[in-house]
């Protein structure tokens, strides 16, 4: 049983590996805001290229693990630190001392689980073992296509855009944290690493969240 400071430091290394990983993300999606048909040969391509090398392969495991780990472990600090605050805080308000989406890390974290098994079932799998996607004019298979027709659906870039924004509001908060687990905080630049975790945050909210609501409106 890991004791709960080797927890925390699990959870922030597990999620700093997982920051690395939505930045790299983010890059490669940028090239689906290209106009169409760049869009869809240069993405494509893109993704035939990463899903054959071995060093991207040997990543994703490594993220799948950081994204169970970081799940389990984060569940199991919620109920320890339950367990112990018990009245604790019966009296004040904890509004006074914390932000609301540090108070929901808990909640936040349930909507980016449910929002990347949608995400995995819907782009992911299909990829990776499906026969419905198709191959564009090079002969990569389509993953642009599939992307372009989930962002028809409006619920869907709903979905989408609420499940990005409550990543950005757990990377502001968890950002910030992962650097205190670790031992990488001082009073002297601590206001510099909440500016860092905002900045980080805002700018991976912002990238996301602008693919679906572009994809959407291209096709209008």
């Amino acid at each position: 049983m890991l004791s709960s400071v080797a927890r925390k430091n699990l959870m922030a290394l597990t999620g700093f590996f997982l920051c690395i990983f939505l930045v790299i993300h983010l890059l490669g999606n940028i090239q689906l805001f290209l106009p169409m048909p760049d869009a869809q040969l240069k993405f494509n391509w893109y993704a035939e290229f990463l899903s054959k090398l071995f060093v991207i392969k040997a990543a994703a495991y490594v993220t799948y693990f950081c994204v169970i780990a970081h799940s389990i472990v984060a569940v199991g600090l919620a109920i320890t630190n339950r367990k112990s605050a018990g009245d604790r805080y019966v009296g004040k308000d904890p509004e006074a001392s914390s932000p609301w989406h540090s108070r929901m890390m808990g909640i936040l974290g349930a909507i980016i689980l449910l929002f990347l098994i949608v995400h995995m079932m819907d782009f992911w799998y299909p990829y990776k073992f499906g026969n419905s996607v198709g191959q564009d004019p090079e002969g990569n298979r389509d993953l642009y296509t599939v992307v372009a027709v989930a962002c028809r659906r409006w619920w869907y870039v709903g979905f989408y855009t609420v499940s990005v924004c409550a990543l950005g509001f757990h990377l502001h908060h968890g950002v910030y944290s992962g650097f205190r687990s670790l031992g990488l905080y001082h009073p002297g630049y601590a206001r510099w690493v909440k500016w860092f975790s905002l900045a980080f945050a805002i700018v991976i909210t912002f990238g996301f969240a602008a693919m679906p609501i572009y994809l959407f409106f291209m096709q209008r």
